[in-house]
């Protein structure tokens, strides 16, 4: 009687219709379970981890993993994050970057069983374990944020349609929430640097001059302002005796914290050897040694270093590759300082060459970054030496901090709207008698 009742078409139509409505509860109920798992969570490994653990039971698969993709960057194909979980004891399997490849073109559900016959992949090494394979992509927002990807069923069948289904459900249900967990992440970070950043530009602001120098008989200005929240430009003045002011101006190949740093370094340097000997040669000799030591081989710092003796009124300077100062005395054309000596920091020994010359009465030097000369407008032109040089030309008898003041306001004009791509530093001396 029973087998006649399963023959009747309506009992059986029934039968599947109840093994439907099952199915479907019961993927409801992961749903809804994997729902309220994840969505107390902030934490994108947490998400993950339990996102992957609740497929592997969903579709009873042996190992899963999450790939996150940056898109970010020009390889579009990099992954970001990694996240897996086996439900045995044994060895992860690799993702295979033809996977993530494929994925990235067709942005759908992929399923692989015995792989290394798959005609999709023809000639791709998988790893041997791996039978049957069952990929979704995670999409958030129609951009592909990553892959959902499982190993082998326990049972050892391949998976089902409906298995492919599942997955394809619970990623489209977690990728936006993953995807938000990790921008929430990127925001912290991105905060805690740029508290980082504002803690490294109080630092380094201290690190310059506090005030002027006072030293009778001249007029001496300095001034930086940094294209960033940290720069890489330096200037100071070091009183060596009584009779002789150090003065420099640095800039730290690059920009940002870690040009900033070299500019830290520098400052120590400088000071600490000018305080040994009188010598701009010596001094430059001696710190381009030591920061050859402290530095990689992309970092190397421009650097006018000169020594004025305020009892002779003269000058002794050596240029490190800085570009050539300005000096204007009686000529109307300046004087260009220039000892052709190489860059501190590029090679471990180097014969610096100073030069001495007198500092007249009236004399005005002028020690500029290239962030002045070469500050772009719209037009992408860059304001200049011979810009520089009229200003300057036009301002010889204002103040030393006036000179710089009308330079960079010079200079801001030039540019207009568009934002600086270097540090704009200066410092002026004048002979007043």
């Amino acid at each position: 009687m029973a087998s006649t009742q399963m023959n009747d078409p309506a009992v059986k139509a029934l039968v599947e219709e109840n093994s439907r409505l099952k199915r479907a509860i019961e993927e409801l109920t992961i749903l809804n379970d994997l729902a309220r798992a994840i969505g107390a969570l902030q934490n994108s490994e947490e998400i993950m981890q339990t996102v992957i653990r609740r497929s592997l039971r969903a579709v009873d698969a042996e190992q899963g993993v999450i790939t996150l993709v940056d898109d970010k960057t020009d390889e579009s194909m990099k992954t970001l994050v990694r996240t897996m979980v086996s439900s045995r004891d044994q060895q992860p399997f690799h993702l295979n970057q033809n996977l993530l490849g494929w994925m990235h073109i067709n942005r759908k559900p992929l399923l692989i069983s015995n792989p290394q016959d798959d005609p999709r992949f023809r000639g791709v090494k998988w790893d041997e374990a791996i039978s049957t394979l069952l990929s979704v992509p995670l999409m958030a927002k129609s951009k592909l944020i990553g892959i959902l990807t499982v190993y082998n069923k326990k049972s050892g069948k391949d998976f089902t349609d409906g298995d492919q289904r599942l997955l394809a459900i619970i990623a489209a249900q977690s990728a936006q929430i993953v995807e938000n967990a990790r921008l929430y992440e990127e925001e912290k970070s991105y905060l805690k640097l740029q508290h980082e950043l504002g803690v490294a530009a109080i630092i380094q602001n201290n690190l310059l001059p506090e005030k002027m120098p006072g030293v009778h008989g001249y007029d001496i200005a300095g001034s930086s302002v940094a294209a960033q929240m940290v720069g890489g430009d330096y200037f100071d003045f070091i009183r060596i005796d009584e009779s002789h002011l150090a003065f420099c101006l640095g800039d730290v190949a690059g920009k940002g914290l870690s040009a900033a740093l070299l500019m830290a370094n520098l400052q120590a340097t400088l000071r600490g050897q000018a305080a040994i000997t009188i010598s701009a040669r010596d001094c430059m000799q001696r710190s381009n040694k030591l920061l050859y030591h402290s530095t990689g081989s992309d970092r190397f710092v421009t650097c006018f270093y000169g020594v004025l003796n305020t009892d002779e009124h003269t000058l002794c300077f050596c240029n490190a590759g800085h570009d050539s100062p300005f000096l204007y005395s009686a000529s109307d054309k300046p004087q260009r300082l220039s000892s052709d000596s190489l860059v501190l920091g590029m090679m471990e020994e180097f014969p610096y060459i100073e030069k001495t010359i007198p500092f007249n009465k009236g004399d005005v030097l002028v020690i500029f970054s290239d962030g002045v000369t070469e500050a772009k407008n719209i037009a992408d032109e860059q304001f200049g030496e011979e810009r520089l040089e009229k200003i300057i030309r036009q301002n010889l008898d204002a103040s030393a901090d006036s000179i710089i003041a009308r330079i960079t306001e010079a200079v801001r004009e030039h540019m207009g709207k568009t934002e600086p791509m270097d540090d704009i530093t200066m410092v002026v001396i004048k002979r007043q008698k």
